[in-house]
């Protein structure tokens, strides 16, 4: 199994991808880790050049399944898009989405939800933009790959679509 999830920010991306891994024990990657390498000092996490990013996404793909999310759909992931049995793509209201935000925000500055950055209210305030963002740019770029891929499409807005979901994937 090969699963490609992209929503914007606050859809649900890394909740799923974690449920349909313990599921269906496919190992799941977020893109961010890809682009980031992590520092376990607590120093700065450092950005991956391009042909280091390239790499560790090729050793990803190879595998034999795998569950990838992420909002990213620039070039340099397609490749994800295309290796994918199914795209599974989250679009759950834009007033969920902010009301996720939020929520996330509160827990994670109240040390109640792991996070790899410092949650501060400049990334809280950036997290509405990166949505809108999506919304306005991101959104029909996913819908223009996967119309050009032929790729499997799975859209989700509500719960009742993620119990289809999992009857269809696992």
């Amino acid at each position: 199994m090969k699963i490609r999830i992209v929503g914007s920010v606050g859809s649900g991306k890394t909740t799923l991808a974690r449920w349909l891994s313990e599921q269906s024990g496919t190992p799941f990657v977020e893109l961010d880790q890809v682009v980031w390498e992590r520092n376990k000092e607590g120093l700065e996490d450092r950005r991956r050049t391009e042909e280091e990013r390239e790499l560790v996404l090729s050793e990803i793909l190879d595998r034999s399944s795998w569950i990838v999310e992420g909002v990213h759909s620039e070039e340099w992931t397609h490749s994800t898009f295309e290796k994918a049995d199914a795209i599974v793509f989250l679009d759950p209201p834009r007033n969920v989405r902010k009301w996720r935000i939020t929520k996330r925000f509160i827990k994670q500055r109240l040390k109640l939800e792991a996070v790899h950055y410092d949650p501060t209210w400049t990334i809280y305030k950036k997290m509405f933009k990166w949505d809108r963002y999506f919304e306005e740019n991101g959104k029909p770029n996913v819908i223009r790959i996967c119309g050009d891929l032929q790729c499997r499409l799975i859209t989700i807005k509500n719960q009742g679509d993620q119990k289809r979901l999992a009857k269809e994937l696992l």
